[in-house]
């Protein structure tokens, strides 16, 4: 709870007369004293960092506009081995830019959607903690010079995927800073303070890399025991912090409100009551905001979710660590279908490629498929994966995941988040190091370490640490653990109840009565089906008899930034247009009144290969 307390002093001298027949002195004015600084909330754990961002240093893009957004490399470093904080924070933020927006030009961002103009301002940033957590999250709101203070305004903008705090910049910093609100990121338990055992360091508030002690980001309780062992904080604080999504984004608006009343020390105390509090989040963002919906006393006037990851208890959904699993063993052998020989990332040149057909026959020889030959198998693959709920939109898509090993990326991570393994101790036998070229453990270099910060996404491989895989064995090496993982969700035993207790604590619940909620989905979402969450999500709510907006947007999936590969701009259009339209949708209903637009499906048009986006592909938005 916020204890701000504001004490407003006032001396009257009044002069008496020494003879009884005089009139008294009229008392001079009163004049209030200095207001004391705002108290910041408690939970905070340490100190509150304000740091001056204009010109070449703005809020929006650290300077770089979209221009130097759309730079194919970042700004380099004066010293690799010890960046600046400034430098820290302009790789970090053209890193996020990159993960969320497709900015390549022709994609329609800053044309047809969007933009990226210079915002000054002020950033207020410090570590929090939910209460029984271990380890902090990373908070940090921006103050626009421009904030409206006769129509307040903020922004609680969760990252996505398990990204830094800049992590939903792309979503709720470009929307909500030009138009005068601040913004309020928190990195929920996630983050890129990557922590290295062999140095034993960690990154500090202000990014730059600091030794045990000295207050970081993330510093597990005890230091890893196996050479080369990297720690990441959304998979090995102990915390479980997906089960806290909701009260991370919660402490964001609460600092925010704090940040505001000591930016603006002369106007009345910033409170939910006289403050408009929005909550949006993208993916895991998304769910997040979904999860401080249901929280009563929460504050927010109305929420926004893109794509989110969250698992309602409605029929048909699943929880991410039930379809990552089952999707990283079947999908590559389903990919293999004829349904797919259009999709290059799935059947190049129109045939199976070499990994969907070992696959396909490893899964035979483990018994997994009963068809002897690829087609039958892949059919049945197929067949499996449609009678769990995937749709062929989602299957196409998750040709990308496939491709790109994001199954197995995520079913790692969760694993031991769910089930809070420490760093060397992960199961199924994986761990996270600094790897060579030729796949060997090693220490990171000085500079590895400093960039981790900016570079990576919160989840490796990436950045320079790479995965360790100590059952990698046979023609499909990768299919062993991944079975493992499976195993953790499917079958029985101790490590088998320690995940899914972990994954029993993130279920979601209806939101709170009356809040304004707007779900926005891609129909071909290939990572989040929407099947399994946010349109399930809808239906759950709607069937509750609360009122919910949710729009379903045909021929989107949920990576904008892959949109710069020409065979998905052809094919798919971003998500981020539709964003940006419910959260003006939102804002005219917490503001002005305006009724939420109707749900339903949008219709849009895919731009073709080598053509640019228009506004005529993005359908008509209400």
């Amino acid at each position: 709870m916020i204890t701000t307390s504001r004490c407003l002093i006032l001396a009257t001298a009044l002069a008496l007369s020494a003879c009884a027949d005089q009139k008294p002195a009229a008392p001079p004015a009163a004049t209030p004293a200095p207001k004391a600084a705002a108290a910041m909330p408690d939970f905070l754990v340490s100190a509150v960092a304000q740091t001056r961002h204009e010109g070449a240093d703005d809020l929006l893009s650290a300077g770089l506009g979209l221009d130097g957004l759309r730079a194919a490399v970042p700004q380099p470093f004066a010293n690799p081995d010890a960046p600046t904080r400034e430098e820290l924070r302009r790789r970090a933020i053209w890193s996020n830019w990159r993960g969320i927006a497709d900015l390549m030009v022709g994609g329609g961002y800053g044309d047809v959607y969007g933009a990226v103009p210079s915002v000054p301002g002020r950033e207020f940033q410090a570590f929090a903690k939910v209460p029984g957590a271990s380890q902090p999250h990373r908070v940090l709101v921006q103050v626009p010079d421009a904030f409206d203070r006769k129509n307040r305004c903020v922004v609680v903008a969760v990252a996505s995927g398990s990204r830094g705090v800049y992590g939903a910049i792309a979503l709720g910093g470009a929307w909500g800073l030009p138009r005068g609100c601040a913004v309020a990121y928190t990195d929920k338990g996630a983050g890129t303070g990557y922590y290295d055992a062999d140095s034993d360091t960690g990154a500090a508030l202000d990014g730059t890399r600091a030794a045990r002690g000295a207050g970081l980001d993330f510093e597990p309780a005890q230091k890893a025991t196996v050479p080369h062992t990297i720690a990441v904080k959304h998979v090995h604080s102990g915390d479980n912090p997906e089960a806290d999504w909701g009260r991370h984004a919660v402490q964001a608006a609460q600092f925010a409100l704090a940040a505001l009343s000591d930016a603006f020390p002369n106007e009345p105390r910033f409170e939910f009551s006289n403050t408009r509090v929005i909550a949006a989040g993208l993916s895991n963002g998304g769910g997040a905001v979904l999860r401080a919906a249901e929280i009563d006393g929460a504050g927010f006037a109305g929420v926004v979710a893109i794509a989110p990851n969250v698992w309602p208890g409605a029929d048909g959904a699943q929880p991410i660590y039930s379809y990552t699993t089952q999707a990283a063993i079947f999908q590559a052998c389903a990919l293999a279908h004829p349904r797919f020989d259009a999709v290059l990332l799935a059947r190049p040149g129109g045939k199976p490629s070499p990994a969907a057909l070992a696959r396909c026959a490893a899964l035979h020889e483990r018994g997994l498929l009963k068809a002897g030959d690829a087609a039958a198998q892949a059919q049945e693959a197929y067949d499996l994966m449609r009678a769990s709920g995937w749709t062929d939109a989602a299957l196409e898509a998750g040709a990308l995941s496939t491709a790109f090993d994001l199954w197995r990326m995520v079913a790692v991570a969760y694993a031991s988040t769910y089930g809070r393994y420490g760093a060397d101790a992960m199961p199924c036998g994986y761990r996270y190091a600094p790897m060579g070229k030729d796949g060997v453990p090693r220490a990171a270099t000085a500079a590895e370490r400093a960039a981790w910060i900016a570079d990576g996404s919160g989840i490796p491989p990436g950045a320079g640490v790479g995965l360790v895989d100590t059952q990698a064995a046979g023609a499909d090496p990768t299919l062993p653990g991944l079975l493992c993982l499976r195993e953790l969700w499917t079958g029985e035993g101790a490590d088998a109840k320690r995940v899914k207790d972990g994954i029993a604590a993130t279920q979601a619940k209806l939101p709170r009565k009356d809040l304004p909620l707007f779900v926005v989905h891609g129909t071909d979402d290939g990572l989040i089906p929407s099947a399994f969450t946010g349109g399930a999500y809808a239906r759950w709510v709607e069937a509750s008899g609360q009122k919910i907006t949710h729009w379903d947007i045909a021929n989107a999936q949920h990576f904008d930034a892959f949109l710069g590969l020409p065979p998905l701009a052809a094919r798919y259009v971003p998500l981020l247009p539709y964003a940006y339209r419910a959260l003006d949708a939102m804002w005219a209903h917490v503001a002005d009144g305006k009724p939420l637009p109707a749900s339903g499906e949008i219709a849009t048009k895919p731009r073709g290969m080598g053509a640019v986006l228009t506004k005529d592909n993005l359908g008509v938005v209400p």
